[in-house]
């Protein structure tokens, strides 16, 4: 019988189109996805993909079976929905904050699944990209990138959120591709002005073990990061945000990766106040299509 690892490694491949993104959204390495998906093809005794060394696309028969995985997974989900809802008869109003961009893209479709599921279940959500007072604000949880400044807050990481560096073709075809972060100061690099405090975002990068941040010279900063996703796709300049947030214009052929060799990610976290009422109860989310229920009495 047919592992489920292996549906869900060749279905992350065909819906990124890429072995290497599958890896990062199943924290696994691009060498265990390629040996899932071998696998998966010599049990099925048929080629899903076509590789190129820049490229995976689905073969006709891989089309075909990725229909079909979808189904799988999607009647696994509303089995594990089912059985949450059975233990918990999720009811009440959550009421949870969230950034901007990163609700309305990732959390509010999760949002709007949950309640699908449990029609009891009130939602209340904000979107705001200035930190607010959980407590002050009576909210029952918050969305929060980076660790908690507020001690008196209990916090548990559900999603890693992956930062990566971007360029335009029309841009690399002026200016050049850079090796590495050190010539960063022969380009121009479009900043994000932190809502918070005003400030600009530090670039991060990882090489080997060693983490490390640097603060290139400005073409433009902006305060949005959509719109600064849009600036970097018309050439104006490299970038550094989200994967999620550039990952439709990667898709176009608008934006593409650059600086491989030194990636960078950062944690986002969910928070809610020490003192939450026992009957505000969440469970550990897949990034990319559950969040959690949530229930108040």
């Amino acid at each position: 019988m047919t592992s489920l690892d292996l549906i869900v490694s060749f279905a992350s491949a065909a819906r990124h189109a890429s072995f290497a993104r599958a890896a990062r959204e199943l924290g696994l390495s691009p060498s265990a996805v390629a040996k899932n998906i071998a696998r998966f093809e010599a049990q099925l005794g048929m080629r899903l993909f076509h590789r190129t060394t820049r490229q995976v696309t689905l073969s006709q028969d891989g089309e075909d079976i990725y229909a079909r995985c979808q189904r799988i997974l999607e009647d696994v989900e509303s089995l594990e929905a089912a059985a949450t809802e059975a233990r918990s008869g999720t009811r009440g109003t959550l009421r949870i904050d969230m950034p901007v961009t990163y609700g309305r893209q990732v959390v509010l479709p999760v949002l709007m699944k949950v309640m699908m599921r449990h029609p009891a279940l009130k939602i209340d959500a904000r979107f705001s990209d200035q930190v607010v007072d959980i407590v002050k604000e009576g909210l029952d949880a918050a969305v929060r990138i980076g660790r908690l400044a507020d001690s008196s807050l209990v916090g548990r990481e559900f999603d890693q959120q992956f930062i990566w560096t971007y360029a335009s073709p029309v841009y690399l075809a002026r200016h050049g591709e850079p090796g590495s972060p050190d010539e960063l100061t022969k380009h121009t690099c479009l900043l994000f002005r932190l809502p918070s405090s005003g400030r600009d975002r530090p670039w991060q990068f990882r090489t080997g073990k060693r983490n490390f941040s640097l603060m290139p010279e400005s073409g433009m900063r902006l305060g949005d990061g959509e719109a600064l996703v849009q600036a970097a796709a018309a050439g104006l300049g490299l970038l550094q945000v989200p994967t999620y947030l550039a990952e439709h214009e990667v898709k176009r052929g608008r934006l593409v990766e650059i600086l491989h060799s030194a990636a960078s990610a950062r944690t986002c976290r969910r928070a809610r106040p020490a003192d939450s009422p026992s009957g505000i109860a969440s469970q550990e989310a897949d990034a990319d299509d559950r969040l959690g229920s949530a229930t108040g009495n």
